[in-house]
């Protein structure tokens, strides 16, 4: 066993001791827990006596002999570095003396080949190596590719000293790589939301009401109660899910339910059809307007572009490198980028835009990098500041955290083109900046900005490129976004090691206020205390303290002068204080990973989208985060109020953002947004459909707009194969007994149409819930055979006890003689159907069954493919000579 700092180590322990023992004096009191109720945890004389009894410890110390360890220690031959971090200019100077004393140095960095084109030009000799394999010779440097989290220097045995150098030292950049490991990702599922009394939308015969689920027929299949118009009611088989969405509509009021046995349904639909129609045509000229526009072309990746890839100190998710793909794609291409990357909070889109703005830069152009608040732009300054170090790209912030003169100062450099980067909230919108040479525009949150800044971002659309960083989507540019219209990227994938964090709601309480602060205290972490009513801020400032004697309390506010925030924000990352007792400037991107506890005083008072903006900014690293959302005692909340924090409550899984959007959409009402024609249509059909209305008018103008002489047709809205064959497949729910989930579930099972997603979900389903019992094995089973029958392009496959009866979309006509030889005894094919006998007793008679039917799809294919041969022969004679004998 290893124990680093042992005296460290008793010193937590014994103060976590006593905390908890103080904590359980107030729980007892309250009646939280029974006097004398067991203990959760071992105190540390016991974990002493264990360390102790370890037959083999070893105890390290950086503070040497004589500090936490006994006389008898021996010293290890590591030291720290005599060089501290003073940037690249020092370090290349100390490495200029090293070699004179025949000193040998190796340096570890992302930035290998920046690192010695920089020493090269200043006339210092170094060696680009790929690995260490042996020490360098006296008077060497070794530059080797690599991250280590600080340099060091070995005492060699023949007595000379080696240096280890890292990226802390030689470009101040210090940051800790974690090993990313792959996991599955499961999408959110829609119907996870779902409960009794619940609105929802069935594509063929509209909107009811969920009235539960009821268990039918002799293999006890499941079916959904839906209840319409005038009390009637349809049951649905959850072989159907795939064409339910939950309802959601404009307002809070209850949608209409719809009148089964009517044309009610379709004319809904068609009048729906209309209004998008009209609404696409609008927005694909928006569209073509940008299309037409000719943009600036970014070049192509430089060898210091990669050098900036490489010291992102974490490894990227698979969704942040296809956003980043796509980014270069339209950068590098001569129309005028708008792309909305949405990613839930601490995603890694400042990432992205890291490298979109380098991108830009080493293309010659400017970048302006607009933020709503003047905290994030102090640590967007700070974050790219720290990762283009090594590079000569000049960053600058406009704000009011600098002066006036300061403020004059950028305004000049933004216009002769001194700087290349600059960072700023609105002020970079107002009329006196004129950038020399503008490239690329960085939205960060633009629902935070206000019309007339959001006409003046319209106008830049047009001309430069334009990349808009957003977590919970305004419905609008959600709407936009989802229509196809807007290019989006949407990264999905948390980081590893991200927890979702716990929340929850509860009336104000001193007790439970206390108990939060010191139990994110005791793990050594920081609190956000939200408190957004200035003229009191110091009364609630000076009540904390009371409370919690042991922390320390700072206050930062918006109405603060600009240097006194600067500097508290600043004290505060440095973990000068504990608890940042604080109004909203909080609010958008702060990336503090030390702080994980959230109170929220008021959180009746604020709307959907800031809580969950707010929550967002814990949890940002490996420890669990904990939101405490506290209303006031004894006061009836507005039914908005309560609904926001339901479902913020209900929002605790990772990626929560797009239903957080929705919901909002739901509870702000969006008429004008789109209009009130537009709303109305949304209240009638739902959101959901209506979307995918608007998506697919979208597609068929611009295939029209492009020239095409036939429009695709649209791909079905579910499947319409069926499967009954006669055997109890279904989920019973003592396998998974949450009504919704299950539901889920099957909704997922009935829209899969590819075996590698049903393979996906196979995996994620054993995963959550164990080993599969033999029900939920033959639904999987059916689920394959539906995927399979309709690429074979049969409609229903039905067996009873000896024949199994295939139905076909399409008659066999000359193919019937062929298919039979192919498909042999044991088969009979006719007209439209196909019969295969089937023994019950066999228990591989589905999979014999799905052979069939896997032969019908490779006759199919094989049928396409001479017919497309043939074609190509008739075309040009010449080509049937390259095709091989046994095919043509």
């Amino acid at each position: 066993m290893v124990a680093l700092r042992p005296g460290a180590i008793e010193e937590t322990a014994r103060s976590q001791d006593s905390r908890m023992a103080r904590l359980r004096e107030i729980k007892e009191k309250r009646g939280d827990v029974p006097v004398g109720f067991a203990q959760p945890y071992i105190e540390w004389g016991f974990i002493s006596d264990a360390i102790e009894a370890r037959p083999k410890s070893i105890k390290l110390s950086p503070w040497g002999i004589g500090g936490e360890l006994s006389s008898d220690s021996i010293r290890l031959p590591l030291n720290h570095p005599s060089l501290t971090s003073g940037g690249v200019d020092q370090a290349i100077n100390v490495m200029k003396s090293d070699i004179a004393e025949k000193k040998r140095t190796i340096v570890v960095t992302n930035h290998a080949n920046r690192f010695h084109e920089l020493a090269t030009e200043k006339g210092v000799s170094t060696i680009l190596v790929n690995d260490v394999l042996e020490a360098p010779e006296p008077g060497e440097i070794h530059v080797v590719p690599g991250h280590l989290l600080t340099g060091f220097s070995i005492n060699a045995i023949d007595g000379s000293e080696i240096t280890i150098l890292s990226d802390a030292e030689v470009f101040g950049i210090q940051k800790e790589r974690r090993r990313i490991r792959k996991r599955v990702m499961r999408k959110g599922p829609a119907l996870e939301q779902l409960k009794e009394g619940s609105y929802v939308v069935h594509v063929e015969h509209g909107v009811a009401r969920f009235a539960g689920t009821e268990v039918m027929g002799s293999e006890g299949q499941e079916y959904l109660v839906l209840e319409y118009a005038g009390d009637d009611k349809l049951y649905v088989p959850t072989e159907h899910l795939d064409r339910i969405q939950i309802y959601h509509g404009t307002s809070d009021t209850a949608p209409r339910l719809t009148r089964l046995g009517t044309q009610e349904w379709t004319r809904a639909r068609s009048r729906a059809k209309k209004a998008t129609e009209q609404l696409a045509g609008e927005l694909i000229a928006l569209y073509a307007s940008r299309q037409v526009a000719n943009g600036f072309a970014a070049t192509a990746d430089t060898p210091w572009q990669d050098s900036l890839e490489a010291s992102f100190p974490y490894a990227e998710t698979p969704d942040q490198l296809a956003t980043i793909e796509a980014v270069k794609a339209d950068m590098e291409s001569t129309q005028p980028m708008d792309r909305l990357v949405c990613g839930d909070v601490g995603y890694g889109k400042t990432e992205i835009a890291l490298r979109a703005a380098f991108k830009t830069v080493q293309s010659g152009r400017q970048v302006g990098i607009l933020v709503p608040t003047t905290v994030l732009a102090q640590q967007h300054l700070e974050t790219f500041s720290e990762r283009l170090e090594p590079f000569p790209a000049s960053v600058d912030m406009l704000s009011r955290f600098r002066t006036d003169r300061q403020q004059k100062e950028i305004v000049k450099k933004i216009a002769n083109g001194s700087v290349d980067i600059v960072i700023g909230t609105h002020r970079l919108l107002q009329k006196d900046i004129h950038f020399k040479d503008l490239g690329l525009v960085i939205i960060d949150e633009e629902h935070k900005f206000g019309v007339s800044h959001k006409e003046r971002l319209k106008q830049l659309r047009t001309q430069v490129d334009v990349m808009t960083l957003s977590a919970t989507p305004i419905p609008r540019t959600l709407h936009m976004s989802l229509a196809g219209v807007r290019d989006t990227s949407t990264i999905e994938t948390p980081p590893e090691e991200r927890l979702p964090i716990k929340t929850y709601v509860s009336e104000e309480s001193d007790d439970l206020t206390r108990e939060a602060i010191l139990r994110e205290l005791d793990r050594d972490g920081q609190v956000f205390y939200l408190h957004n009513r200035v003229k009191d801020i110091e009364l609630i400032g000076n009540k904390i303290q009371e409370l919690v004697p042991e922390a320390i309390v700072g206050i930062g506010h918006g109405q603060m002068p600009e240097d006194e925030l600067e500097q508290v924000m600043a004290a505060f990352e440095r973990r000068e204080f504990n608890i940042l007792l604080c109004t909203t400037i909080i609010e958008s991107g702060i990336d503090l990973p030390n702080v994980n506890t959230l109170i929220v005083d008021r959180a009746d008072m604020f709307g959907l989208s800031q809580l969950y903006q707010l929550r967002g900014r814990i949890g940002r690293g490996t420890n669990r985060a904990y939101a405490y959302l506290m209303v006031p005692r004894a006061k009836q909340l507005t039914e908005q109020a309560e609904q926001r924090l339901n479902t913020i409550l209900a929002a605790t899984e990772l990626g929560a953002g797009f239903q957080i959007a929705l919901r909002d959409l739901e509870i702000r009402g969006i008429g004008n947004l789109l209009g009130s024609e537009q709303s109305g249509q949304i209240s009638a059909i739902g959101f959901d459909l209506y979307t995918k209305l608007l998506s697919e008018a979208v597609r068929q103008l611009k295939e029209l707009e492009g020239g095409q002489d036939a429009i695709t047709p649209s791909l079905p809205e579910f499947s319409t194969v069926r499967v009954d064959i006669g055997i109890d497949a279904r989920i019973p729910d003592s396998y998974i007994e949450d009504l919704a989930q299950r539901l889920s579930i099957y909704q997922r099972l009935a829209r899969i149409n590819s075996d590698t997603e049903l393979d996906d979900l196979d995996e994620e389903i054993r995963d959550r819930f164990g080993p599969m019992p033999t029900h939920v094995k033959l639904l999987m089973k059916t689920s394959r055979m539906r995927i399979l029958a309709g690429l074979a392009e049969i409609d229903l496959v039905a067996a009873n006890e000896k024949r199994a009866t295939l139905s076909l979309r399409q008659p066999t006509d000359g193919a019937r003689g062929p298919l039979q030889k192919q498909l042999g005894a044991g088969v009979d094919v006719g007209h439209m159907q196909i019969r295969v006998e089937i023994d019950r007793d066999d228990v591989e008679w589905i999979d014999e069954l799905m052979a069939v039917i896997e032969q019908i799809k490779m006759f199919k294919e094989q049928m396409i493919q001479m017919m497309d041969m043939a074609q190509i022969s008739v075309i040009d004679p010449l080509a049937v000579s390259s095709i091989p004998k046994g095919q043509a």
